[in-house]
């Protein structure tokens, strides 16, 4: 529930440790850099005394770790396993790995799935490229959603309502908005994304939605290496990339995908 200023509402019921300890979560998943107790304590406005017991506990139950470098705290995998375990997640995963193996061997490339997740994507699962050499994304990678191949693919097929739910996330307003829903627009009326990757060069970033119905639930998508001389052509990869799609999207469809 909203008060009338648009703001959450008070909770009910008040957890004060629990509330320290999401805080403490949440601070480090936004954060690209460890966390010390000291700059954790001033980014949230409490005392060094109060967390410092907080993020021992923490530590202990396995959800924050000390950097190798040990400059400060970071975040864990022990949250995005713990959603993994969820039944449709999982099920996503089982249902798709068989026709990834496939397609990855097929075009000579890996291959992942990614998920939104607030503002961000997030890769649940993967294939590696058959041979010694490729290249591949790793399970847990993240990335907003306006910057990502998948995040645009995942937008595209999304109702209205959802769509803007989803630039209020993103923050993006004006013409930013515009410019990336006709953007989606224009994916979702060619039936895939291409995009250069601006992380790597020789390579494109080739997804294809996976629908549930007309709303797609997550995006497979191919990091296509030009590089290569024993793959196929990329048009060819694309077919082999849609294809995969829409038989992952049948089979959750008519299986028991909740």
């Amino acid at each position: 529930m909203a008060t009338k200023s648009g703001s959450p509402a008070p909770s009910r019921y008040r957890a004060p440790a629990l509330e320290k300890g999401l805080d403490v979560i949440e601070l480090l998943a936004a954060e690209k850099s460890p966390l010390n107790l000291s700059a954790i304590s001033q980014r949230l406005g409490r005392s060094s005394g109060e967390l410092f017991r907080m993020l021992q506990v923490l530590e202990h139950k396995g959800f924050i770790t000390t950097a190798e470098n040990g400059s400060g705290y970071v975040l864990t995998n022990k949250l995005f396993a713990l959603a993994m375990a969820q039944a449709p997640v999982r099920s996503l995963v089982e249902t798709a790995l068989p026709v990834m193996r496939r397609l990855a061997q097929d075009i000579g490339q890996s291959c992942h799935i990614a998920v939104a997740s607030e503002d961000q994507i997030v890769v649940i699962t993967r294939i590696e490229r058959p041979g010694d050499l490729g290249f591949s994304v790793r399970i847990g990678y993240r990335r907003e959603i306006a910057r990502a191949t998948s995040g645009v693919v995942l937008f595209a097929y999304q109702s209205d309502d959802v769509r803007r739910t989803w630039l209020k996330r993103c923050r993006l307003k004006g013409e930013a908005a515009e410019s990336f829903t006709a953007r989606a627009n224009l994916v979702r009326d060619r039936g895939h994304h291409e995009a250069a990757s601006d992380f790597v060069r020789g390579i494109v970033d080739l997804s294809a939605p996976i629908l549930r119905g007309e709303t797609a639930v997550a995006a497979l998508t191919i990091p296509f290496v030009h590089s290569n001389p024993l793959v196929m052509e990329m048009a060819r990869a694309v077919e082999h990339l849609r294809a995969a799609a829409r038989q992952i999207s049948n089979e959750i469809v008519h299986g028991d995908l909740p």
